[in-house]
């Protein structure tokens, strides 16, 4: 995924506020920025196609198909076993 920069004005009070946030989760300043941003648009169901691949792809059985495609391969192969 490629980074962009940008300049974001904001009020000194927040950045301060936002930076003993980053420093009290171990993450810099840039990478808590990036977080709440991720945060609050997941909450608002506006996050990137893109960002809900990446959480997808854990959901995937061993063999890298979705779970419900690895039962109904499986039970196609027991009604086939049976069916023989």
């Amino acid at each position: 995924m490629a980074r962009r920069s940008f300049l974001l004005r904001v009020d000194p009070d927040v950045l301060d506020a936002v930076q003993r946030w980053a420093n009290d989760d171990l993450r810099s300043l840039n990478g808590h920025i990036e977080y709440l941003l991720r945060m609050a648009l997941r909450d608002a169901g506006r996050l990137p196609k893109e960002g809900r691949e990446e959480r997808t792809e854990g959901a995937q059985g061993a063999e890298g198909t979705a779970p419900e495609e690895s039962r109904s391969n499986d039970t196609l192969a027991d009604n086939q076993e049976q069916g023989s």
